[in-house]
């Protein structure tokens, strides 16, 4: 999560270099986090039967081969693939879908959000290191070296992945016994409103976030301020999406998850609003990088939670995968966006304020959110399966 939190940052850089405008390298990006989604769901299908452990050595080489790819890609189409495609199949392997289904199988119900909520500051965590370290490789090695050495420190992913092997799984189904096939798991799942309802959070989650994380650099930069302002605030969204994360994750332990994500969705709207039209500077940056980092992946703990509460854990990583592969369907939109409209306007300003509306819709749709089990015949409720 460090790594590809980082991104932001080689846009100019790269297209500079290339000659490129920078819907080019946005829409590289965009693929990426749509590839990220889709392949997602196969991922989450494979660790869901075999365990993420194999899921996750495979994303650690693609992600490797990704990064040294995006630095000698010198064609939009071998950006598109390398960036985009490869990149993106490599954290569908890596990131959170896998790895939260590992969390739901192994950590009891009552501590489940809690779980998923420290999870997920340790990437947010990854994201406050690797930041500042990466603006560092940009400067000091050129932004095409600083791309090699992270593809030598993705493959450590592969060594620790060691560690969440899960032997029933390893192609060994009788004892792990389904009463849901996967088919039955999915109508299931899309015929419910709730999970309609958290899939349409989750893309608005994803439109801001990424639009935000590649964005802001660049909107930074055509602001006068220099590039080290915006990867302290990159940097600020990692350490305080820290606090965020595990606060979401804690807070879902003891209240409904759904007013939860709707404070996170409305409170994004008032703070990207306030940060557009108030003055900036590096202090309003590093404020609302601040507080952004507060709400960043909040959402992250209170979904899959509650996700893992309504249908059980049998299924929990592909479900996941749908999920966010809504997420980044808003991702591709977000990032794409932003490219197309600066390409065309030389402003970011229609964007912020798409970004502003949605927050409203989304803290609206998840307040109608049910996370009660659902109800199944004696043989097929969640805590069976």
């Amino acid at each position: 999560m460090g790594i590809r939190h980082g991104f932001g940052l080689w846009m100019q850089p790269l297209t500079q270099t290339r000659g490129w405008p920078r819907e080019t390298y946005a829409l590289a990006i965009a693929i990426q986090n749509i590839s990220w989604g889709v392949a997602g769901i196969f991922a989450g299908m494979v660790a869901d039967r075999f365990g993420a452990f194999r899921v996750l050595v495979l994303g650690a080489l693609i992600y490797a081969l990704g990064l040294v790819g995006m630095a000698h890609a010198d064609t939009p189409l071998l950006l598109m693939l390398s960036t985009g495609v490869m990149l993106g199949v490599a954290q569908a392997g890596t990131t959170y879908a896998v790895v939260y289904g590992v969390v739901g199988r192994n950590v009891p119900a009552e501590r489940r959000s809690w779980a998923m909520g420290m999870t997920a500051a340790a990437g947010s965590f990854g994201q406050f290191l690797m930041v500042p370290l990466e603006g560092h490789l940009i400067s000091s090695l050129g932004w095409q070296e600083a791309l090699g050495v992270l593809g030598l420190a993705a493959l450590l992913i592969a060594p620790l992945a060691w560690g969440l092997r899960e032997p029933h799984l390893a192609g060994n189904q009788a004892s792990a016994p389904r009463e849901q096939s996967i088919f039955h798991a999915l109508k299931e799942a899309f015929g419910y409103r709730s999970f309609q309802l958290l899939m349409a959070g989750y893309f608005v989650c994803g439109f801001q976030v990424v639009f935000i994380g590649v964005h802001m650099p660049s909107y930074l930069k055509d602001h006068g301020l220099s590039p080290q302002v915006a990867s302290y605030a990159l940097a600020l969204i990692g350490l305080f999406n820290v606090i965020g994360t595990y606060a979401a994750g804690a807070l879902g332990q003891r209240f409904e998850k759904r007013f939860i994500l709707s404070f996170i969705y409305f409170a994004r709207a008032v703070v990207i609003g306030i940060f557009i039209w108030a003055p900036l500077s590096p202090a309003s940056v590093y404020v609302f990088a601040a507080v952004m980092g507060v709400l960043w992946l909040s959402t992250v703990p209170p979904t899959n939670a509650a996700i893992a509460q309504i249908f059980g854990v049998a299924h929990l990583s592909m479900l996941s995968g749908f999920v966010f592969l809504s997420h980044q369907i808003g991702s591709f939109l977000g990032v794409w966006l932003g490219g197309f409209m600066y390409d065309r306007t030389g402003s970011y300003d229609l964007v912020w304020y798409i970004a502003i509306a949605l927050g409203v819709f989304a803290g609206l749709v998840n307040l109608p959110v049910k996370e009660a089990a659902i109800e199944r015949g004696p043989r097929l409720s969640p805590a069976s399966a």
